[in-house]
């Protein structure tokens, strides 16, 4: 299949068959997709968290509203942005690129100079916002992927991030939860979505001519 094909057979999946696992081959595969995803500077200002243990998910699933697809998913992929940019995160960014280019982080000092100004002039909480928009970037590049590999993902929103950051302790790793991704396969005989026709915009209509 196509890439628009795999597109036009995802959709939000609302219902999970249990039963069913994702091979880790195909989650590592979507990890991957994701840790390659663009991002502004190439910062990656968030880390991933794969959540397979069942008991760990049991846990989560009242924070996240009860929905079902956060038990009955094979992994659930939780983008947690960075708290704060601070000036060691920005240096161990300079010294990955120094290492895996073969270059000095002297000669980085005007990028490294064009990052810190960036962060420099934004309060905390629009620091906080830009970071959790790469978040964003990058689950947009993991539901692709997950599509690619005919697995089922659900992009969420739907949680209380204060409790599932205590839940994790995600503040003593300097991190916020920004979204979760569950990864499973669909149940189509309880999914109401399963089988609906997808509905989007006219390209007409979505591209602006100017």
């Amino acid at each position: 299949m196509s890439l628009i094909e795999k597109l036009n057979w995802r959709y939000a999946t609302k219902q999970m068959d249990a039963s069913k696992v994702v091979p880790q081959e195909k989650i590592d595969t979507i990890t991957e997709a994701i840790r390659l995803s663009a991002s502004s500077m190439g910062l990656q200002p968030y880390n991933l968290l794969v959540i397979q243990d069942k008991e760990t998910l049991a846990k989560i699933q009242p924070v996240a509203y009860n929905q079902p697809q956060i038990t009955a998913a094979t992994a659930l992929v939780i983008f947690a942005a960075w708290d704060v940019a601070t000036p060691e995160r920005i240096n161990k960014y300079i010294q990955l690129i120094a290492s895996e280019r073969g270059v000095s982080e002297e000669s980085l000092a005007g990028f490294k100079g064009m990052i810190d100004g960036a962060v420099a002039k934004l309060d905390e909480a629009s620091a906080f916002n830009w970071m959790a928009r790469q978040a964003y970037i990058a689950l947009g590049t993991g539901l692709a992927a997950a599509a690619v590999e005919g697995v089922d993902a659900t992009p969420m929103e739907g949680f209380n991030n204060a409790a599932l950051d205590e839940l994790l302790n995600l503040s003593a790793k300097g991190l916020k939860s920004v979204l979760l991704m569950p990864l499973g396969y669909r149940d189509e005989a309880k999914d109401y979505l399963a089988k609906a026709k997808k509905v989007r915009k006219p390209v007409d209509e979505l591209v602006v001519a100017l």
